[in-house]
């Protein structure tokens, strides 16, 4: 289960800047994938080996401070319930605003985790203008500059101390599903459409972490968990900026599943949103359907899905091998095609190909389609196993793993995808020295 950690304060005091130096060792992962846009606002960081998912708020305020006050509020405390962490941003340059006392005192009394970030802390005198931060009564302000880094180091240093130490996975084998996607594509009416009316089929049972709930399904010889996403609970009492409540809840949804189904609108196509939260799903390497909804409300040719269904591997790629369902939640058509294939791609994840089997395949392909030499020096690969793990991981041992590059990695990735179905599940390629 991963950690979330939430950027908070107030605008205009380098929330945005901090997520990007601290996120930004992911760039190139990002960019692998095209049509991802640069303003996402949540992403994967990683300290010592430990990883956790950002959330930035900032990018779902606009407007100026006095008009948006309350919707800073509201965010704060959606925040405060979603996330593992806070961390709460100031500006040294400024002091301390009233708006910041406003928010650290929403921030105080929810006793949450946080850290205090004094920003824009650029030279040593600067340092001493941060003592005035402990009045808000949040304890010591980690004083650091997300444009040059310095500090950033201590602070996420400091950081994965606070994180709690990841949740053992659900003690029952069964597959955790998400139905995740942005709002209003139909999420509510489809997992209402498959829970159904007889409630006795689907029991709640408290989450492996907390807050998210896992709904039992035994029904038409599945067995699964549905993970809380859409509307399956109650938003307490916030009344809060959807989209960026729709975030938090996909996110930790993402986290806490084995399989994510990705909901589509068929009137909209694919959007950037869309690519941000498949983007987020891959960089888990949790499985993958896409679920096209109100497929009802498409004028139809003959082509038509196929085309459709083009239209959107063109969109994910590299990432092309994954299921494309087209339903009508309302029309309850083809709910069932997409669970099924949801639970495949749970299977597919866990497979394993013995190593013996995997070389037989895999040498001889290599051998006929060598990598590119570098630099005169020739590229091997003595043999390749499979890690045990949760999700499809491959080692390819050879003489020197520094010069295989991304287009060989995919060749190689195709190749096994070719073979053995691990359709809808991202792979995992390493190349180490032997």
């Amino acid at each position: 289960m991963g950690n979330i950690v939430a950027i908070v304060g107030r605008p205009n005091v380098g929330k945005s800047t901090l997520f990007n130096r601290l996120t930004e060792s992911r760039s190139a992962i990002v960019d692998e994938m095209s049509g991802v846009t640069r303003d996402r606002h949540y992403g994967k960081a990683e300290w010592l080996g430990r990883e956790f998912t950002l959330i930035d708020t900032g990018g779902y305020i606009t407007g100026s401070e006095d008009v948006f006050e309350g919707e800073i509020r509201s965010q704060v405390k959606i925040a405060i319930e979603e996330a593992d962490l806070l961390l709460f941003v100031v500006d040294v340059t400024m002091g301390v605003t009233d708006l910041d006392r406003d928010v650290a005192d929403v921030v105080r009394r929810s006793s949450r985790k946080t850290m205090l970030i004094a920003n824009k802390v650029d030279n040593h005198d600067r340092i001493s203008m941060a003592a005035e931060f402990y009045s808000l009564g949040l304890g010591e302000p980690y004083c650091l500059s997300s444009i040059n880094g310095a500090g950033t180091g201590d602070m996420l240093d400091e950081l994965i101390k606070y994180l709690p130490e990841q949740n053992p996975e659900p003690v029952e084998d069964l597959p955790r599903i998400a139905v995740v996607g942005r709002p209003n594509v139909g999420k509510s009416s489809f997992v209402n459409a498959l829970l159904g009316k007889d409630r006795n089929i689907v029991t709640d049972i408290a989450g492996t972490t907390r807050d998210t709930i896992h709904t039992r399904y035994t029904a038409f010889g599945h067995d699964f968990y549905l993970v809380d996403t859409a509307g399956l609970r109650k938003k307490g009492k916030v009344h809060e900026d959807i989209e960026f409540y729709s975030v938090m809840r996909t996110v930790k949804a993402i986290e806490n599943c084995d399989v994510c189904i990705l909901m589509l609108d068929a009137t909209e196509g694919i959007e950037a949103q869309d690519l941000n939260i498949l983007w987020l799903a891959l960089r888990n390497n949790r499985g993958v359907v896409i679920l096209v909804n109100k497929w009802d409300l498409v004028e139809k040719s003959t082509n038509t899905s196929r085309d459709f269904g083009e239209l959107i591997r063109n969109r994910i790629a590299p990432f092309k091998d994954v299921p494309i369902i087209f339903t009508s939640a309302t029309e309850k058509q083809r709910l069932l095609k997409a669970i099924e294939e949801a639970v495949r791609v749970y299977e597919n994840r866990k497979r394993q190909v013995p190593t013996r089997k995997l070389n037989d395949f895999i040498l001889p392909i290599i051998q006929d389609n060598p990598p590119p030499a570098i630099k005169g020096k020739y590229l091997k690969v003595k043999y390749v196993t499979q890690l045990k793990s949760v999700y499809p991981q491959f080692v390819f041992f050879c003489n020197l793993p520094q010069y295989f590059k991304d287009p060989y990695r995919r060749f190689l990735e195709n190749k096994i995808r070719e073979e053995y179905d691990f359709h809808g599940v991202p792979i995992q390629i390493f190349f180490r020295a032997k």
